[in-house]
């Protein structure tokens, strides 16, 4: 059996966030593969710790992902500061792979900048790492595809747990086990009332629900106080965000000044989607084209605005809305990196201190305790593409493991398994309950 078959079958997707079906790029044929250590998501600290801890299956699986692409050559990105992961990886690489070594910025995680630092090349705009003979995954993809080439499917996540808890901490925990246990396993919070950001401040979304569930793509939970400042910034109705833009904005720029797409020669313009918003009489149709390449970090949000506006959220309401009117902007001049890129990188500790999260700053370490659950929701759609149907029936009884949740031929998914042994409570068209 192909490494691609035995991955499409292990359910593998991008763990580090946008859950695309893994099978699809071992499949493809590439010049270069490239390793995402960068992990540069403020407080989270996973990708670190699986390094430090799994670097041969890491490695097992980026020499895997190689070999299926007949890639000519391996690089693997790690930011600089991270000299144990470092040193760990190092012992494991062959040689055909070449370490890139990152500096302490953000977004230096996000596959455009990797790319560029790696290889010199800029992906096309709209484009994908395909389209100049790359392919990249994250450092948690690549250990997957490790046990996948085993024939052991995704059943467990390795999480990252941070913020108001009592033990920060990263450890692997059933896909689809909810908050509510994730946060007592780790000593509970500190708070009685508290928000919880998933997958990051930055890019992830806050929720205040326990219920919520781990899925294949979680990197984390960041736990802060119900009135902290990020909290306050994001617990509003969207249509305050750019009802204050529209009042507020007066176009200084800083947020297209430091877009990291703009400053690699995207015509990425946040400033300029701003007036979609409607102070100007030259309508949306025109500024939301300058949104269309935006990779949502939210760094002209949370960093760049000096007046604490929503250029990110403005650009998210652009892209919408020209999905929705049938427009695809096509960049009007080459991709040129700006010769002030360098000087205009945020360091993470700034943004951190940006974001007041300094006091929430420490170690995540790995904890090799098993979490003991006894019920987990399963969601057919953790991945790009359709979702997976049901294959089991309420009352059925199933193992750690067993394929639960199938893609049909020919379609864009992933296959879900069973992340503990027990009997099928529920069964529905969006998720599958067992109970232990």
């Amino acid at each position: 059996m192909q490494l691609q078959e035995k991955i499409f079958n292990a359910g593998v997707v991008g763990a580090g966030g946008a859950g695309f079906p893994a099978h699809i790029k071992a499949n493809s044929n590439v010049e270069f593969v490239l390793a995402n250590g960068a992990e540069c998501e403020p407080l989270i600290h996973k990708d670190y710790e699986l390094m430090l801890n799994f670097p041969k299956e890491i490695c097992q699986g980026f020499e895997l992902l190689i070999e299926s692409t007949k890639a000519k050559k391996g690089y693997f990105g790690i930011k600089e500061k991270n000299a144990k992961a470092i040193s760990a990886i190092s012992k494991h690489l062959n040689g055909k792979t070449e370490l890139t070594k990152l500096g302490d910025y953000y977004p230096s995680g996000d596959e455009f900048e990797l790319v560029y630092e790696a290889t010199g090349r800029l992906i096309p705009p709209a484009g994908i790492p395909l389209d100049i003979d790359c392919v990249v995954n994250n450092v948690e993809t690549l250990y997957n595809i490790s046990l996948a080439e085993k024939d052991n499917p995704v059943t467990k996540k390795f999480i990252c747990v941070a913020g108001a808890v009592k033990k920060p901490s990263s450890f692997f925990v059933p896909v689809g086990t909810s908050f509510k246990d994730i946060i007592e396993f780790v000593g509970g919070s500190k708070l009685s009332d508290f928000g919880i950001f998933v997958g990051g401040v930055m890019m992830g979304h806050l929720t205040f629900d326990l219920n919520e569930v781990i899925t294949k793509t979680t990197a984390g939970l960041i736990i802060l106080p119900k009135d902290h400042y990020l909290i306050k910034r994001k617990n509003q109705p969207e249509e305050n965000w750019h009802r204050i833009g529209k009042s507020a904005c007066d176009q200084c720029s800083y947020c297209t000044e430091f877009c990291p797409r703009y400053l690699l020669g995207y015509q990425v313009e946040p400033h300029k989607v701003m007036r979609s918003l409607g102070f100007t009489k030259t309508g949306s149709a025109v500024w939301n084209q300058m949104a269309d390449l935006c990779c949502s970090c939210g760094l002209c949000t949370l960093y760049a605005c000096p007046e604490d506006l929503y250029p990110k959220e403005a650009c998210d309401k652009a892209k919408v809305e020209m999905r929705e009117a049938g427009i695809k902007f096509i960049q009007q001049k080459p991709v040129k990196v700006h010769p002030i890129k360098e000087g205009r990188q945020v360091p993470l500790k700034q943004l951190i201190m940006k974001l007041k999260l300094q006091d929430y700053d420490v170690e995540a370490p790995y904890n090799l305790e098993k979490i003991s659950i006894s019920k987990v929701r399963l969601p057919l759609q953790q991945h790009i593409g359709k979702p997976a149907k049901a294959i089991v029936k309420k009352g059925e009884l199933v193992e750690e493991g067993q394929m639960i949740g199938k893609i049909p031929d020919e379609v864009l998914g992933a296959n879900i398994h069973a992340s503990i042994n027990g009997k099928v409570s529920q069964v529905t068209s969006e998720n599958i309950f067992i109970e232990a």
